[in-house]
Formats: C-alpha cells, sequence, structure tokens
C-alpha cells in the first residue's frame, strides 16, 4: 500500500549501496520527495540552499559527523533531523535524543517499519527503534524492574512517557491487544488499576 504523505526527505549515507537501497525502499513504498548525499558537507550545503524538507536522515558515522557534533550542527541550522545507524550504544541514542533529535533509526529496520518511522518523524514525533533501547531493564539493576518482563518494563517506560497503547504498539512493533495484555500484567505486578497509578509508582521510585 502506498503512503500518501508527499514530505520531502534528505537522506545523507556515505555507503553507496546501503543509500541506494533505503532509497528505493523509500520511493518503491511511499510518494515521498527524496535527495542524497554521501557526507555531511554536502548534505549542509543542500539543506541550507532549499529549506524545505521534513526531515534529514544522517548516518551517524559518515565523513564530517564527528560523533554527535554533525546532528548539533543540523540543530543549529533549524533542521529537523534524525540519526540513522547501524550499531549505537544506548548512551549515544539517549545524548542525541537529549540534543533534539527527531529520532534515531537503525539500519536493520525492515522496510515497512521504516516508512512508518519516517512519516512519523517528519510529522514531528519522535521514534527510536526499539532495538537501540532493549537492554535498557538488564542496565537499571532496579528492584522493580526485576518484577517485570523486558517487555513489560518497555511497555510501562513508554507508558511513562505518556504514549498511548497505539503509539506504545507502533513504537514496539506490537498489536495493540499484545500492548494491553502487557500492560494488564505489569498492573497485576505493580498492584495497580490504571496507567496513572503504574507512572506514579515506577516514577517515585526512581525507575525513569
Amino acid at each position: 500500500m502506498t503512503d500518501q504523505t508527499g514530505f520531502r526527505i534528505l537522506l545523507a549515507d556515505d555507503h553507496e549501496l546501503l543509500r541506494d537501497t533505503l532509497l528505493f525502499y523509500i520511493r518503491s513504498q511511499s510518494d515521498m520527495s527524496v535527495k542524497t548525499a554521501s557526507n555531511l558537507d554536502e548534505a549542509r550545503r543542500i539543506w541550507l540552499e532549499e529549506r524545505t524538507f521534513d526531515l534529514v536522515l544522517l548516518d551517524l558515522r559518515m565523513p564530517g559527523m564527528n560523533g554527535l557534533s554533525g546532528l548539533e550542527a543540523a540543530l543549529s541550522d533549524g533542521v529537523r533531523v534524525a540519526i540513522i545507524s547501524g550499531v549505537a550504544t544506548r548512551s549515544v541514542v539517549e545524548e542525541a535524543m537529549q540534543l533534539g533529535a527527531a529520532g534515531f533509526l537503525s539500519k536493520t529496520t525492515p522496510a515497512r517499519a521504516l516508512i512508518q518511522a519516517i512519516n512519523f518523524m517528519a510529522m514531528g514525533e519522535t521514534y527510536v527503534s526499539p532495538e537501540f533501547l532493549g537492554d535498557r531493564k538488564a542496565d537499571s539493576g532496579h528492584p522493580l524492574a526485576n518484577r517485570l518482563s523486558n517487555r513489560e518494563f518497555q511497555v510501562l517506560e513508554r507508558i511513562c512517557n505518556g504514549l498511548s497503547d497505539k503509539e506504545i504498539a507502533r513504537d514496539l512493533e506490537l498489536q495493540v491487544p499484545t500492548v494491553k495484555l502487557h500492560a494488564k500484567m505489569l498492573f497485576r505486578k505493580l498492584n495497580v488499576s490504571s496507567r496513572t497509578q503504574a507512572a506514579v509508582i515506577a516514577k517515585n521510585e526512581g525507575l525513569f
């Protein structure tokens, strides 16, 4: 099914094969208008000249990026920008989001999910690929976290961030009924009956 958003996207990646593959995915499954660049300097020249992009995707490790300096440069130019990468630590992902990135997208994201994520970010929302957040529970060492499954923990974290069941399902690539089931289970473990009560407990316990 073709998406009808008409968003304008700038994709910057120095790996030609990967860039062309992503370009094919986007063009074949949506009506987005896409331009490409092979390094940060070229990308910056394009967005400063045109200033009409709904979203700029920057490869984390391409020439000119220097860690997250490229992201900061794009943000200083008033560009809505997301990072795309094959691998990244959670700390880098969190730093990018704190700086103001629209999202952090994995290069291994399936084509359909890729289009949905780009649409989501171009519409003004934020998105982080689930695999970049998957180790958060293991890292926390919090006794409350130890009572929850990984999925329950992920659902609770997104409840605390104000996401709806539909948004959580999209973020975790689950069905809405599955999200509701995980929420029901974590409510039972926390001995609460609502999303608000669950969020209050998590916040009070310093879980997030």
